[in-house]
């Protein structure tokens, strides 16, 4: 896919007057956009490779601020997660026309959040540990058996579990969050290799949980 022509004039009034509002961007979060738009779709570029130090050192946040924020704005859809490795991340930094509504009016009925009916779960984008409903969608998925170990469990011991961490930037994606048991997730990392097969359907978005609506 090849970077588009745009109007930079015109796409940082959209940024400025409805995208910040829209997802309620933060400071910080305005900053990590603009650095990372600078060095990509401004220079020609779809997508950038970056480390969060060097992300950090250029607009002079604390690392920690600029893991935090890089994940909600891949949260948000702002930026695309493309690849995550030892060496840097790969993101696409997405126009604000190529930002789809916020996340929080794309579940209805799980939390209320909107009186015009039930829409369409935004799949690749949606939070599932926003609220108790997605949450149980995930448990339900494994059928209340944990991802891991395959053993059953019960609903006062079970967890969710993010199979990339958060601290490495793992989202809150149905693709990313499985239910297991306490013993798999005190231990999670020497259990990754167990199932291989599911981790992969997993992460290719095969495993969908079902989301009651009313």
């Amino acid at each position: 896919m090849k970077n588009k022509t745009f109007n930079a004039r015109l796409v940082w009034k959209q940024f400025e007057d409805s995208l910040v509002p829209q997802l309620r961007l933060s400071v910080i979060d305005r900053a990590v956009y603009s650095h990372l738009f600078r060095h990509s779709r401004l220079e020609g570029k779809l997508r950038i490779r970056f480390t969060l130090s060097w992300l950090a050192r250029g607009i002079r946040l604390c690392h920690a601020s600029a893991r935090e924020s890089v994940r909600r704005l891949i949260e948000l859809g702002a930026l695309n997660l493309v690849e995550r490795t030892t060496e840097g991340h790969v993101v696409e930094v997405r126009l604000p026309e190529e930002i789809r509504p916020a996340r929080r009016d794309t579940i209805v009925g799980a939390n209320g959040s909107s009186g015009s009916g039930p829409q369409p779960i935004n799949w690749g984008e949606a939070n599932f540990l926003q609220d108790k409903a997605l949450r149980q969608a995930i448990h339900a998925r494994e059928r209340n058996r944990c991802f891991y170990c395959l053993h059953r469990t019960r609903a006062r011991t079970q967890c969710l579990d993010h199979v990339v961490p958060r601290a490495l930037l793992g989202c809150n994606s149905y693709r990313n969050l499985v239910s297991c048991c306490q013993d798999c997730n005190a231990r999670k990392g020497a259990r990754l290799t167990d199932r291989p097969r599911a981790l992969e359907a997993l992460a290719a978005g095969k495993l969908r949980p079902e989301v009651a609506t009313p």
